[in-house]
């Protein structure tokens, strides 16, 4: 298992880049992407250009600015429910959590329910989770634990998302 955390930008990009790799070694691949509801530039070319590699949102829209609502967690819920199944099933050798610290941290889905899945996950299937604030039961579980420091960022110079940058 792996966890890709910290406050600075690329957890997201480094799980895609395993997912390619996985995917470039015959491997079948899930994304399950809590919070998020766009289509991203890379998930876009992730799906024109990789059929192993299945992409799928539990978001509405960012709720980072306000608290969560009701459907928001609604959809974090749901979309658990449905990765606990794919993950179980042992049909995808890769399965990414992105943004599931995130999910953690705002109690969209419970700390326990992903300890569950960790400890109940079939042994040949690779769990990566990514977002801020990861929380300490799963640093523990993990394999591997990277955390991506903010040195700087053009964001805070009121620079905006660029396609095919940021977004």
């Amino acid at each position: 298992m792996q966890v890709y955390t910290g406050d600075g930008k690329g957890k997201t990009t480094a799980a895609l880049g395993l997912s390619l790799r996985a995917a470039g070694a015959g491997l079948k691949v899930f994304i399950g992407q809590f919070v998020k509801s766009q289509y991203y530039s890379e998930l876009k070319t992730l799906m024109k250009l990789y059929p192993d590699i299945t992409v799928k949102q539990y978001g509405r829209s960012c709720f980072i600015y306000r608290q969560p609502s009701d459907e928001d967690i609604q959809a974090a819920r749901k979309g658990f429910i449905e990765i606990e199944k794919i993950v179980l099933s042992g049909e995808y050798e890769l399965v990414v959590l992105d943004e599931a610290n995130i999910a953690m941290y705002y109690n969209l889905v419970p700390v326990e329910d992903f300890i569950r899945l960790i400890d109940n996950k079939p042994q040949h299937v690779e769990l990566v989770f990514t977002g801020r604030r990861a929380p300490q039961d799963i640093i523990d579980r993990a394999d591997l634990v990277t955390v991506m420091q903010e040195i700087k960022h053009y964001y805070s110079k009121g620079v905006e998302a660029r396609e095919g940058i940021e977004k």
